[in-house]
């Protein structure tokens, strides 16, 4: 009687050979299975260097025309901005020129000239990668320094004898820049839009003011109609989403609206 030595002893290499079918039916398969995987990974290649479609040219215009607005509406400019409408659409329009010009130098040099500078050195020391300041966790050292430049302006105007609306203008930047740092901790808020809306509350406020020029209503609806066009420019070019645009808003708006009432 013979002996079943299959389950503790190992298959002879000559018992294998006695069945040349199974063998090939082993080599198939995994000639099979190989070229089943490299049929996978040509697939994959193929899926992750899919040629990605080039923009159109109205695309490559529209993302330039948002990117200039983008630069012309900086919220460094906003202060500078905001001056050259107080002079030019309020009792401050009776000033000579060259007390207009005067002022708009000294609030262009310590709201624009010194947070320029100093973004430019935090590039250099490797704290910021782009200037325009587009990552969230970037923006904490500029904006301590751009409202440390409000305050100073405010200070300014109220040591020249300003009036308190304009005083507070420069108060309020300062407020609005505060709870936008705060709020930069965990969500990237639109200073674009906000530095704008600003704009616009500024203009509202002089167009219900004691001293109106006809000239107050159109630079107002100017400036909503430029306030749509940044919104818009921002969400174009993937900087914010339409919630973080639409809360650029609020903060700006009711920021300096209501703390020029005071």
């Amino acid at each position: 009687m013979k002996l079943d030595t299959s389950s503790y002893y190992p298959k002879s290499h000559l018992e294998e050979s006695e069945n040349p079918d199974n063998d090939e039916k082993i080599v198939k398969s995994d000639l099979s299975d190989q070229s089943d995987q490299s049929d996978l990974s040509d697939q994959s290649d193929s899926s992750e260097h899919e040629p990605e479609v080039p923009p159109t040219e109205m695309e490559r215009f529209v993302s330039s025309v948002s990117t200039v607005i983008s630069w012309v509406l900086v919220p460094l400019l906003m202060p500078v901005y905001g001056v050259m409408l107080a002079f030019g659409l309020s009792i401050l329009d009776f000033s000579p020129i060259g007390i207009k010009l005067t002022y708009a130098l000294i609030v262009l040099a310590i709201n624009v000239l010194l947070p320029a500078v100093a973004i430019l050195l935090l590039k250099k020391a490797g704290l910021v990668q782009d200037v325009g300041l587009n990552e969230r966790k970037e923006r904490s050292l500029p904006y301590i320094m751009c409202i440390i430049c409000l305050v100073a302006t405010g200070i300014f105007m109220q040591m020249k004898g300003a009036p308190h609306w304009l005083v507070m203008f420069y108060y309020a930047g300062a407020t609005t820049g505060l709870v936008e740092l705060i709020i930069n901790q965990w969500w990237k808020i639109s200073v674009h839009c906000a530095g704008v809306a600003g704009i616009v509350a500024l203009l509202l406020h002089l167009e219900y003011g004691d001293y109106c020029l006809p000239a107050t209503s159109t630079w107002l609806i100017i400036s909503i109609a430029l306030t749509g066009l940044l919104g818009s420019a921002r969400i174009w070019l993937g900087r914010h989403t339409l919630s973080q645009v639409l809360a650029g808003y609020a903060v700006g708006f009711c920021g300096v609206f209501f703390l020029m009432s005071l």
